[in-house]
């Protein structure tokens, strides 16, 4: 329960510091600002660059108001759902589930309170949408949990597989044991 407690405490911290970094460009950019950051002669590498989003990752999905709500509100529920059964198990996990849900609902307070999501994390160096704290958490957090998931599962089929070996063992030995006993 401590885990779990500590989980959403994270998770309401990331909040916290999205919804303020959001709230620092909007007080200090016009939306298509930009501000250059770092830059290595004429190449610039990372700006702050305030726009708005009405879709998804790349603007796709612009127009889909309930969709862009209703998933995010889904995929929260069941990362609660999954956090208070008892179903994530370490802290790795738990570490995962928090940026999840943080990104889910950092990105979800700007879709409800302003139609739109605030982004300002522009890399310059090669073409990619720009961003903020709660789609770092998101990917972050998701990608993080699909790797883990991805080897736990292939470290307990390894394990199933010396199982049997590790029985067997114990049985010769059980049986090696009960001879010298004779």
């Amino acid at each position: 329960m401590i885990l779990t407690a500590v989980t959403l405490g994270i998770a309401v911290l990331l909040v916290i510091i999205d919804q303020i970094t959001k709230l620092l460009i909007v007080k200090n950019f016009d939306i298509g600002e930009i501000k250059e950051v770092i830059a290595f002669g004429s190449q610039k590498i990372f700006s702050i660059t305030h726009v708005r989003n009405t879709g998804a990752a790349w603007s796709m999905m612009k127009g889909q108001k309930i969709f862009l709500i209703g998933f995010p509100v889904l995929v929260i529920g069941i990362m609660l759902f999954m956090l208070f059964s008892h179903k994530i198990k370490t802290k790795f996990e738990h570490t995962c589930v928090a940026l999840v849900i943080a990104g889910g609902v950092g990105n979800l307070i700007d879709r409800i309170r302003l139609g739109e999501v605030v982004d300002f994390i522009k890399w310059e160096v090669f073409s990619f949408p720009v961003f903020n704290v709660a789609d770092i958490c998101i990917v972050v957090g998701a990608f993080a949990l699909c790797i883990y998931y991805i080897f736990a599962d292939l470290d307990k089929d390894k394990k199933k597989a010396e199982k049997p070996e590790i029985v067997a063992a114990e049985a010769i030995a059980s049986a090696d044991d009960k001879a010298e006993d004779e």
